[in-house]
């Protein structure tokens, strides 16, 4: 099955739908473990979280991997209109540079 990193950068190979192929991470060959997670999701200049969504997580590095079908799932979510379940304050800051 297609797998998408979190750079929405698809890896893997179609295999039949359900099944997971990815076992260790692209990046440190760490064991990747299904797991459900918090995504941090940007559409436009909007940040949306969302949760609950089935990854697959490095346990070294933390990379998380999505399957494609998962990762336009989250892509409709981000884009619609419906009333989130909760709101969240966030403070942003500006990185200054040191001195």
């Amino acid at each position: 099955m297609n797998q998408t990193l979190r750079s929405g950068k698809m890896i893997g190979r179609q295999e039949k739908r359900g099944s997971s192929d990815l076992k260790a991470c692209y990046f440190c060959k760490g064991r990747v473990v299904e797991q459900k997670v918090k995504v941090d999701f940007r559409w436009g200049q909007k940040l949306k979280i969302i949760e609950n969504v089935p990854a697959g997580v490095c346990q070294q590095c933390g990379e998380k991997y999505f399957h494609s079908e998962v990762y336009k799932t989250m892509e409709k979510l981000a884009a619609s209109r419906r009333k989130p379940r909760t709101r969240l304050t966030v403070d942003v800051h500006r990185f200054k540079q040191a001195v």
